[in-house]
């Protein structure tokens, strides 16, 4: 069996993740400040070089002779002041030879490129870095000096470059130095600020733990900042909730399960008790076996309610085919007016239009007819029922109403849960469960449509089903 590597915690990954991003940051910040600080010292380096060439463009000096004369480099030196400290120059015949230079050259002469000749003959001046030798990188401007517009000599002025290249190497160490500082730091406070942030979720985490299905009530403090993580406590507590109603409900419908359960098999079992005490005659035995057999047909309509209630609490697992409920009603219709002839209520069908829904036709005959016996049920001789199917669009609406008794409002909601009966239903009908509405409710709600029930105490009832149009 492989093993999966296990993942690094919340809060490392987001340090690693806070501590990479700030790196990539910071190189191509300080790349991109090494680069404008070089760009900014050569501009002024450029700018320099071309305030020294001008000033001995203006001159005048013959490019002829080799080394300058007698005070030129004071006089210059003494016009162009610290300028003029770390610079030489040459002028250079328009041919492209070497004439005057400074005396710092020396016997060397700087090099006059073909792309620095070709500007100057166009009127360019040049800016260029070469080299005296391989360790003397100096910045060169090469300047055409024109009069009459003839080319008359070319100016030359150069400065060594190991100043700047220094101070772009001293910044660049200043760079290697303070960047990652600067990461460490920034990972230590990352990973400080991500503990303090998810340290609610910690909280959340261990009162979570807690939580057991004996004991749902606990929940989870909020901070009241209303933020992301309060919005989380929230989701979770109303979920808690949830929870704990539901299992509370399971509860519930366990113990009336087993109420109602009980009570026939009790009578079952007192009734085979004492047909075996002594003998009896032949027709007491039929009495006691027809008893049972009551006993025994009502267990299995319970078994069979709570199967389907349970089933009917999800959505089929096979496709929905397409229902049409004007024919479904029809034969609730049918069945209803039979179960309604020894009561003396009238069931009638009003309104009807063809409406075709997606579900399971089994299951929604069952839900409308539930509905159907219950108001049957309820509804004193001389009452009606009346079935109506219209269309609503988006909806497909079935109704029910009858003229019984009504429903008080703080029992409209109650009515719909399993094995509730009211006192008025217990002291008028004694068979049932108290099932049946509930699983009205549940297909419907299966068919993602809702039940619901309009009554007023005293002058009858109507229940109303929406179910989504095919």
């Amino acid at each position: 069996m492989r093993l999966r590597p296990r993942r690094l915690p919340v809060r490392t990954r987001l340090t690693v993740w806070y501590t990479s991003v700030l790196l990539v940051i910071l190189i191509v910040v300080s790349a991109l400040s090494y680069s404008l600080l070089r760009r900014s010292l050569i501009q002024d380096l450029d700018a320099s070089l071309t305030a020294v060439a001008l000033v001995i463009r203006d001159a005048n000096y013959p490019a002829a002779g080799a080394t300058p004369g007698p005070g030129t480099e004071e006089a210059l030196r003494e016009l162009l002041g610290s300028e003029f400290d770390d610079k030489f120059f040459q002028l250079v015949v328009p041919e492209g030879r070497p004439g005057l230079r400074s005396g710092r050259l020396r016997d060397k002469a700087l090099p006059v490129t073909a792309g620095a000749l070709q500007n100057a003959g166009r009127g360019i001046r040049t800016f260029e870095t070469v080299r005296l030798n391989p360790s003397e990188p100096v910045r060169l401007l090469t300047m055409p000096v024109v009069r009459d517009g003839t080319l008359v000599q070319l100016v030359q002025v150069g400065i060594p470059l190991h100043r700047t290249q220094q101070t772009l190497r001293r910044y660049l160490q200043t760079l290697l130095v303070l960047v990652p500082l600067g990461v460490a730091l920034a990972a230590g406070g990352g990973a400080l600020i991500a503990r303090t942030a998810l340290a609610p979720v910690n909280d959340m985490s261990w009162t979570a733990r807690r939580i057991t299905a004996e004991d749902l009530s606990s929940r989870i403090a909020l901070r009241g900042t209303r933020d992301e993580l309060d919005h989380l406590g929230g989701t979770l507590n109303a979920m808690l909730a949830r929870l704990e109603d539901a299992f509370a409900q399971t509860r519930r419908f366990a113990a009336h399960a087993a109420h109602e359960l009980r009570t026939p098999l009790t009578a079952l079992k007192g009734g085979i008790e004492v047909a075996l005490r002594a003998g009896r005659s032949p027709e007491e035995y039929r009495r006691v076996l027809r008893s049972s057999l009551e006993d025994v047909e009502h267990l299995i309509k319970l078994a069979e309610d709570l199967l389907l209630l349970s089933r009917s609490s999800t959505a089929p697992e096979g496709p929905w085919a397409r229902v049409d409920l004007e024919p479904l009603l029809l034969g609730v219709l049918d069945l209803a007016a039979r179960l309604a002839e020894g009561r003396g209520v009238a069931v009638r069908l009003g309104e009807t239009a063809p409406v075709v829904v997606l579900g399971d036709a089994l299951t929604l005959h069952r839900a409308i007819l539930n509905v159907v016996e219950n108001a049957i049920k309820y509804t004193p001789p001389g009452g009606k029922v009346e079935l109506s199917l219209v269309r609503d669009a988006p909806h497909a609406v079935v109704r029910v109403q009858d003229t019984g008794p009504g429903i008080s409002p703080s029992d409209a909601e109650r009515i719909f849960e399993p094995f509730v009966r009211l006192e008025a239903a217990r002291a008028r009908e004694s068979v049932g469960a108290g099932l049946g509405l509930a699983i009205a409710r549940s297909v419907v709600h299966a068919h993602n449509g809702t039940l619901s029930l309009e009554s007023v105490s005293g002058a009858g009832s109507r229940f109303t089903f929406r179910l989504p149009l095919d």
